[in-house]
């Protein structure tokens, strides 16, 4: 660490050997100006980076009328008991970064949701740690806050992030740990200690304080600085032309917004608010041929509608990845939405059949333009949300 950072608590620590009531208590000895057991391993700064204020955009908090919910309020699933702190995402940080934390120490979490991709992979199916595949694509983790209903995975098994962050520790094909094994792993490296102690007042180890850590450096994953946001900006009207976007954008996001009976292809209506997420909306079944998979997701092919932003870098698409490339789906959208009895109404014509959109092959080159337009590159290169290893 600099010479010119502020002081920061450091304390060296001696390990009691107790494991109690998933606990492991670690009990500090020395107190000093410096932390040469953080700093030797993580390239952290003094003074933690700021994850509590998002500094999003006002118009992120304000309906602009004209029916189309763009303001946030009202969906953040964050729970009372875990709203993000700077120690508490930072502690996140490492432990989503750490690869010591799979059996074999491979994987981390973010092998699987690497921030250059939109918190996404490129593969199809995800490898874990003995080179086994994942079941599902990877989900992007951007704006996983403003997903109001907070349950998590394509099928929605989880109840909460807190729920999830735990879980792929211990599948067996992903990172292959068992609870105990993952607090004897945190336990095994001297940074976690005062890490812990700065975010939750002492050295208790726990996997809910594990879960609580991951969960808050999730939440702190938002996109506001694409060039959507910077037209945006400019305006108090989103369907109105964007100054900053060429012609063939603001057609996109003309057809993008526009619901389906209007000339549009409907997206904003699934993909909603300025944050492109699902609000206040289960699983979906979009049409996809789920005998082809054998996956019914959360039941009768419904599964979770995710954010668009960052969709550019988040290739392969859907759960399984069928889809290479952003023109792939809009043609599916447009002329190959299939028949199900459980088939959203978003996606049915007034008789009952799939929607065909019908559109111009400049149509759909337009709505793969609008959609590149929400791409956010600070996502990448933040610091905040990189890898902390040395």
């Amino acid at each position: 660490m600099k010479k010119n950072f502020l002081l920061v608590l450091l304390i060296t620590i001696s390990i009691i050997a107790c494991n109690k009531n998933d606990q492991t208590v670690v009990t500090p000895t020395v107190i000093t100006t410096e932390n040469p057991i953080i700093s030797a391993a993580l390239n952290l700064p003094a003074v933690p980076f700021d994850y509590v204020n998002l500094n999003l955009p006002a118009y992120f908090f304000v309906n602009a009328g004209g029916g189309a919910p763009t303001s946030v309020n009202g969906i953040d699933n964050t729970p009372a008991n875990n709203t993000v702190t700077n120690n508490g995402a930072t502690l996140g940080r490492v432990l989503f970064y750490d690869k010591n934390l799979s059996v074999n120490k491979t994987i981390s979490c973010a092998s699987c949701h690497n921030a250059s991709l939109g918190f996404s992979d490129t593969a199809i199916l995800s490898k874990g740690f003995a080179g086994g595949k994942t079941d599902r694509h990877s989900m992007s983790l951007i704006n996983a806050k403003f997903y109001q209903r907070g349950r998590f995975f394509w099928d929605e098994r989880a109840a909460s992030l807190e729920e999830q962050v735990l879980m792929p520790f211990q599948d067996q094909t992903e990172m292959g740990m068992t609870i105990p094994t993952l607090l004897q792993r945190v336990r095994e490296q001297a940074f976690y200690a005062p890490l812990m102690q700065n975010a939750f007042g002492d050295t208790v180890i726990s996997s809910n304080r594990i879960s609580l850590a991951l969960a808050q450096f999730v939440r702190s994953i938002v996109s506001s600085n694409s060039k959507y946001d910077i037209g945006r900006a400019q305006t108090n009207n989103p369907v109105a032309n964007f100054a900053n976007f060429t012609a063939e954008e603001n057609e996109g996001k003309r057809i993008f917004i526009t619901p389906v009976q209007n000339g549009g292809a409907g997206c904003f209506g699934c993909h909603t608010t300025e944050a492109f997420v699902s609000a206040n909306n289960g699983p979906r079944n979009n049409g996809l041929d789920i005998n082809t998979t054998n996956d019914n997701g959360a039941g009768q092919g419904a599964f979770k509608t995710h954010t668009l932003r960052n969709i550019q870098l988040t290739a392969p698409y859907m759960h399984d990845g069928r889809f290479n490339t952003l023109e792939e789906v809009v043609e599916y959208y447009n002329s190959g939405v299939k028949a199900h009895p459980n088939l959203d109404n978003a996606l049915k014509q007034p008789n009952g059949n799939p929607i065909r959109l019908n559109l111009t092959n400049a149509q759909k080159a337009a709505l793969v333009a609008f959609m590149k337009t929400l791409t956010d590159p600070t996502i990448a290169t933040n610091a905040k949300w990189s890898n902390p290893f040395k």
